[in-house]
């Protein structure tokens, strides 16, 4: 099957270059430019492409105006481009907030060691969300299922009540439960790994966590520096418990949750009575491909906590994040992911199900109660 993409961004220069890259895989298919957000609204309806790749910053209407009004009218798997600044950052979480799926940094070769890693990077994840809506009917904004949502429901939800947060239909179904009974299971620790589609699943497992949630909490999210810094920040204003960017020498404490810096590795270090965190450099001689690694982390937790952690496996591409829940469950830890169904990419999840690594797999509007009841 050939996805249909449409490219919407205020540069000639941009456009072609997208659309040349793209055209070159074999399963992508550029049906269509867009010079800003008003023109994207015409195109999307007109065209009716299977996912929309969109600048951030454009005039007439902006990406975010442009993301908003496709998800009322006609929800479409979207990924943001935007750069690598503050600014940048800010507007491309207000995007995924609006219903964008993923994000890549407009300049995308820095996030990868060559211009063909970059073409691959970019190929592999329009795939990856147009794979969301295949298939799948799309109803109108006046359909019945669309009246179902209040006006002020985060356009997300409709993805997932319109179907397109599935997971691509092949793929083997795990069983989902919707709550657990506290095993009783003494903790020190929570522990969450996260790829595409992680801003917003983090934000609906931490939110509903009171302030005074009597354990630490390390968070590893795929992202660009700048970007886990907004990232941080916004989550510390949307959640009762603190949250901040991780910092070298950060001592833990309960209802905080310490969020791995990009473009560096979080570890864990026992001083004494206290457990601390270590941000390293990520050097380029490193054998991991994700920077922050869920794997790194997961496994110095491995050896500074031992069996006393609940690790938690969200919504992403790849299996970072299998090797560390491995060493987790082999000293007793608990281990849960997040299931099919509510994942926007049902790779790292599924990387632990399949591995028969986590005991339970759990759609994400239950995790924050799931885990309140276990680490009562």
């Amino acid at each position: 099957m050939v996805f249909k993409v449409l490219v919407v961004d205020d540069s000639t220069f941009y456009r072609r270059r997208v659309k040349e890259i793209l055209d070159g895989d074999r399963e992508l298919e550029v049906v269509g430019e867009a010079r800003n957000g008003r023109d994207a609204l015409e195109k999307a309806e007109a065209l009716k492409p299977d996912v929309i790749t969109m600048d951030v910053e454009m005039p007439v209407m902006d990406g975010i105006s442009a993301v908003k009004a496709i998800m009322d009218k006609r929800p479409t798997p979207i990924l943001m481009f935007s750069s690598l600044t503050h600014h940048g950052a800010q507007a491309t979480l207000d995007a995924l907030e609006a219903g964008a799926l993923d994000f890549l940094p407009k300049k995308f070769e820095d996030i990868a060691q060559d211009r063909k890693d970059a073409s691959r990077l970019l190929c592999t994840k329009v795939r990856l969300i147009a794979r969301r809506g295949i298939g799948l009917k799309r109803p109108s904004f006046r359909s019945t299922e669309a009246r179902k949502l209040p006006d002020n429901a985060p356009k997300q939800a409709f993805f997932k009540t319109s179907g397109l947060l599935s997971g691509h239909k092949d793929a083997a179904k795990q069983p989902t439960v919707s709550s657990v009974r506290a095993t009783g299971k003494h903790y020190k620790c929570l522990a969450i790994g996260a790829s595409t589609g992680g801003p917003v699943a983090l934000q609906k497992v931490l939110s509903p966590l009171p302030a005074e949630f009597p354990y630490p909490i390390l968070l590893v999210q795929h992202m660009p520096g700048t970007f886990t810094t907004a990232f941080a920040q916004r989550l510390d204003t949307n959640c009762k418990i603190r949250v901040k960017e991780a910092e070298h020498g950060d001592i833990l404490k309960p209802g905080h949750a310490y969020l791995a810096p990009g473009g560096k590795q979080m570890l864990l270090e026992t001083i004494g009575a206290n457990k601390r965190i270590a941000i390293v450099d990520a050097s380029a001689s490193d054998k991991v491909n994700y920077k922050p690694s869920v794997d790194l982390t997961f496994s110095s937790l491995a050896k500074a906590y031992g069996g006393d952690v609940l690790g938690i496996i969200l919504t992403g591409m790849g299996a970072d994040g299998r090797e560390g829940c491995r060493m987790l469950k082999e000293k007793g830890a608990t281990i849960w992911a997040q299931d099919q169904d509510s994942c926007v990419v049902y790779g790292m999840p599924q990387a632990v199900a399949v591995a028969n690594i986590s005991s339970k797999n759990i759609n994400i509007d239950d995790m924050s109660s799931c885990v309140q009841t276990e680490m009562r």
